[in-house]
C-alpha cells in the first residue's frame, strides 16, 4: 500500500503570495481605475544582453547539423564553463578546481537538493528572516518537527535572529548546529556579511565539523570592494562550506535557468573522508540530473567573456540605480530603509509600529503600490517590508513618486 510523505503536511500553508493576490484583487475591484504598481517582484525584467543572445543562438545553431549536434552533456556541466568559472573565481584570489564546480538549472533547486548528501538527523540553522526554500526543503525532508503557528516557527530548527541590533547579520548559534544556511547579500534584508562575520561562521563550522550552505546569488550586486563576494575569500572556508550561485540576477537568467554549486574536495564533516562529499554530490547529480541545457550553457559561456561581463555588470548597475531611487524616496519620507546599496532589495521598517500586513494594506490603499510583507520570510521579518529594485526604470520612478505623494505618515 502506497503512503504519502507526511512531511508535506507540516508545511505552513502557502499564505504569503496567495494572500497578496487576494488583497490586490479586492483592491482592484474597488478601485478599477487605479493603476497597480509592483515593487514586490523578485524577478528580472530587462532583456538579455546582446552577447548572451549571441551565445544562445550559437547553442541553437549547433543543434542544426550532425557535425555540431550534441545530445546529453556531462551531468556536472560543460567542462568549458566549469573552467571559466574557476578562472572567474581566480579574479577574487580564490583557487578552485574546475571539478569542484557543478552546473545546474539554478540556485533554488541546488539549495534544496544539496541537503540530500547529509543525514536526516543533522540539526539545521537558518537566518531569520530567510528565503523560504531553506526552511521548506528541510521540512519536506523530515529534519524538523511540526509548525508552531503562534511563533511562526518549526520545532527542531535553529533560528538565527537578524535584526537592527546586529545589522541583519546573525552570529553563529550558541547551540550545536550541523548545517547552517547563510545568504549574502541577503534576501530579503539586503544585508551583506563582512569578512570578519563570515570568519566567525567558518571558525564555528570547522570547530563543530559542521557545513555552511552559502547562497551567493546576489554577490554581483556588492559594490563595496571591502566586502566578500564569495565565502572562499575567508581562509579555511573550503574545508566547511558549499557555495551556491546563479546567473539569474547577474545576467537575467531567471527564466533561462543556469546556476552552479561549489563542493570543494577539502570539504569534510564529522564522518566523511577527504573528497567524499564532492564525490557524493557528483553521484547525486549523475543519478537525478541529466545536466543543464546545452543551449543555456552556451549562453552562460558568453557571460564570462570580456564583453559579456561588461554587459552583465551594466545590467546589475541598472537595477542598483533602481534600488537607490527607491531608497532615497523612502528616506525622503522619513522612513527607515536598509539595503539598496550592495543588494537589489530595500528592507523597510514599517512606520508607527504597524505590522507587515497592516503596512501592506496601508501602502496598497493609499498608493496602489504592492510590496512584500516581511513576516512572509519568517517571524523575524514581522514589522518590516521588502521592496524590490527589479523593474523597468519608468515603473520604479512612477511607484516611488506615487508613494511620496500619497502615503500618509
Amino acid at each position: 500500500m502506497a503512503r504519502i510523505n507526511s512531511n508535506y503536511r507540516k508545511l505552513a500553508a502557502g499564505y504569503l503570495f496567495p494572500e497578496i493576490a487576494r488583497r490586490t484583487e479586492t483592491y482592484v475591484q474597488e478601485h478599477p481605475k487605479t493603476k497597480i504598481r509592483k515593487l514586490g517582484i523578485g524577478n528580472t525584467t530587462e532583456p538579455l544582453t546582446a552577447t548572451v543572445l549571441e551565445g544562445l543562438h550559437r547553442g541553437v545553431d549547433k543543434l542544426a547539423t550532425r557535425e555540431t549536434y550534441s545530445g546529453y552533456g556531462d551531468e556536472q556541466g560543460d567542462s568549458r564553463l566549469r573552467e571559466k568559472l574557476a578562472e572567474y573565481y581566480k579574479r577574487r584570489n580564490v583557487q578552485l578546481d574546475p571539478k569542484e564546480f557543478f552546473i545546474s538549472d539554478g540556485a533554488k533547486p541546488d539549495s534544496g537538493n544539496i541537503q540530500s548528501i547529509f543525514s536526516l538527523d543533522n540539526v539545521v540553522a537558518v537566518q531569520d528572516p530567510a528565503y523560504p526554500v531553506y526552511v521548506d526543503s528541510n521540512v519536506i525532508s523530515g529534519r524538523t518537527g511540526e509548525h508552531e503557528p503562534e511563533q511562526g516557527r518549526y520545532k527542531g530548527l535553529l533560528y538565527m535572529p537578524c535584526n537592527e541590533e546586529n545589522g541583519f547579520i546573525p552570529s553563529p548559534p550558541r547551540e550545536k548546529a550541523d548545517i547552517i544556511y547563510l545568504c549574502s547579500p541577503n534576501n530579503p534584508t539586503g544585508a551583506v556579511a563582512t569578512h570578519a562575520q563570515l570568519k566567525s561562521f567558518v571558525d564555528y563550522a570547522r570547530q563543530q565539523k559542521a557545513v555552511i550552505i552559502y547562497d551567493a546569488s546576489y554577490s554581483e550586486y556588492i559594490e563595496d570592494d571591502a566586502l566578500p563576494k564569495t565565502i572562499y575569500e575567508v581562509e579555511g572556508a573550503e574545508e566547511c562550506a558549499i557555495e551556491i550561485n546563479s546567473l539569474s540576477k547577474f545576467a537575467g537568467f531567471t527564466g533561462v535557468r543556469l546556476g552552479w554549486s561549489v563542493v570543494p574536495s577539502a570539504l569534510t564533516v564529522e564522518d566523511s573522508r577527504p573528497d567524499e562529499l564532492r564525490s557524493m554530490w557528483n553521484r547525486r547529480q549523475s543519478t537525478f540530473f541529466n545536466g543543464a541545457s546545452n543551449i543555456v550553457q552556451e549562453g552562460a559561456l558568453s557571460v564570462f567573456t570580456e564583453q559579456g561581463l561588461k554587459e552583465s555588470s551594466e545590467l546589475v548597475e541598472y537595477y542598483m540605480e533602481n534600488a537607490r531611487i527607491i531608497r532615497r524616496g523612502m528616506q525622503s519620507l522619513g522612513l527607515t530603509a536598509f539595503g539598496g546599496d550592495n543588494a537589489p532589495y530595500i528592507w523597510l521598517k514599517a512606520p508607527n509600529n504597524l505590522s507587515s500586513w497592516e503596512f501592506f494594506d496601508k501602502l496598497l490603499q493609499e498608493t496602489g503600490v504592492i510590496g512584500t510583507p516581511g513576516v512572509g520570510f519568517g517571524p523575524g521579518g514581522e514589522g518590516y517590508f521588502r521592496l524590490s529594485a527589479f523593474g523597468h526604470r519608468e515603473d520604479i520612478e512612477a511607484a516611488v513618486t506615487t508613494i511620496t505623494d500619497n502615503l500618509t505618515l
